[in-house]
C-alpha cells in the first residue's frame, strides 16, 4: 500500500513539473507565428473564406477532433466522461471549423470508443451531409476505422460508397497539389481502415490507411506528449513533398495506474498549447510539416489557428 501511495505521488510531481514545463515555454517563447491573430469571420465556412481559387491542399492545416463521435458515448455521469472526448455533435464540430473527423466503428456499425459505444455511424454520415449541403466549399477528410479488438462491418466500403458517393473524392495522389476548386463539386477525403477486409484501392472512391499517418504516444504526460509530437512531426517530409496526410493530435489520454481516469481534466493538461506547439514548429524549423492537426474538445480558437496558418501559406507569409 505504502509503494503505491509512493507512486502516485511521484506521478502527481511529474504531472506538475511537465505542466510547469508548458507554462513557462508560453510564458517565455510566446504563441505568436505567421497570421496568427488572423479569425475567420464564418468559421462554417473558413475554407471558402480563404478563396478555394488559391489554396491547394497541400498547404491546409486541417483543424481535427480526437474519436469525434463520442459525445453521446456511454451513460451519462456514469460511463460518458471516461470516453468522452468531444462535447459537440460532428455537425456542430463542422460548423465550428473542424475538418477532419475520427471515426471509430464495431462489427454492427455502432461508434464505439473501447468497449464503449456511441450511436450509429448512420448519425455521423447524416451530419456530414446535412454540413455539406449548407456549404459549398468546404473539404472534409472523414477518417473511419474498425476499433481495435472489433471485426470489420460486412461490406461497409460499399456502404460508404452509397452514402457519399456524390461527394467522395477518388483516391489519386495528385490530388494533394490541387486547389480545393479543382476538387469541386467532391469534398470528402474518406479514408477507410478496415483491420481484416481488403484495403481501398488505388483509383476508387475511398482512401487506404497508407493515406493518412500519426505517431500516436498513449501519455498522461503532457511535456512528454508535446516532444514526442515535436520529434515525429520533424522526421516528416514537407507538406509540398508527401503523397499522405500526416497527423499531430494535442491530446493526452488516462492512465490505468492514476486515479484520474475522466478525459476532460486529463486532456486540460495539454489543451491550451495548441498555439504554442504551432510557434514552436516555426522555431526548431518544422512548420512547413505540419498539416492535420487535432484535438480533445475543440472550439473556435484551436480552429482559428489552424486556419490562420493556412492563409499564412496561401499568402506566402510561412
Amino acid at each position: 500500500m505504502g509503494a503505491h501511495v509512493s507512486k502516485q505521488v511521484e506521478r502527481r510531481k511529474s504531472i506538475q513539473t511537465e505542466k510547469k514545463v508548458l507554462t513557462e515555454m508560453k510564458q517565455s517563447n510566446g504563441c505568436e507565428f505567421p497570421c496568427s491573430d488572423y479569425h475567420p469571420s464564418d468559421r462554417k465556412n473558413w475554407m471558402s473564406g480563404l478563396n478555394p481559387d488559391k489554396v491547394q491542399i497541400n498547404q491546409i492545416v486541417w483543424p481535427g477532433t480526437h474519436d469525434s463521435a463520442t459525445n453521446k458515448i456511454g451513460f451519462p455521469f456514469v460511463t460518458r466522461p471516461f470516453a468522452q472526448c468531444q462535447s459537440l455533435s460532428i455537425y456542430q464540430q463542422l460548423v465550428t471549423g473542424a475538418r477532419v473527423l475520427d471515426i471509430r466503428v464495431q462489427e454492427d456499425r455502432q461508434v464505439c470508443h473501447g468497449i464503449l459505444v456511441s450511436y450509429s455511424v448512420d448519425v455521423v454520415i447524416e451530419d456530414v451531409k446535412k454540413f455539406l449541403s449548407e456549404t459549398q466549399s468546404e473539404v472534409i477528410i472523414l477518417e473511419i476505422r474498425t476499433e481495435f479488438g472489433h471485426d470489420d462491418p460486412p461490406d461497409f466500403d460499399k456502404y460508404l460508397e452509397d452514402q457519399l458517393g456524390e461527394y467522395l473524392i477518388p483516391q489519386d495522389d495528385q490530388v494533394f497539389g490541387k486547389k480545393i476548386s479543382e476538387l469541386l463539386p467532391k469534398r470528402v477525403i474518406c479514408v477507410w481502415k478496415p483491420r481484416k477486409s481488403p484495403q481501398p484501392k488505388a483509383g476508387g472512391l475511398l482512401w487506404n490507411a497508407g493515406h493518412l499517418k500519426d505517431n500516436w504516444i498513449d501519455t498522461d504526460l503532457p511535456s512528454t506528449k508535446f516532444e514526442s509530437n515535436i520529434k515525429h512531426l520533424g522526421e516528416q517530409q514537407p507538406v509540398t513533398a508527401r503523397k499522405f496526410f500526416y497527423r499531430v493530435e494535442n491530446t493526452v489520454t488516462p492512465q490505468a495506474d492514476n486515479p484520474i481516469l475522466c478525459v476532460k481534466p486529463v486532456t486540460d493538461r495539454i489543451h491550451p498549447y495548441a498555439r504554442v506547439f504551432i510557434s514552436q514548429c516555426f522555431s526548431r524549423g518544422i512548420a512547413d510539416r505540419l498539416q492535420i492537426f487535432s484535438t480533445d474538445f475543440i472550439d473556435e480558437d484551436f480552429v482559428d489557428a489552424c486556419a490562420g496558418l493556412t492563409n499564412a501559406r496561401a499568402e506566402g507569409k510561412a
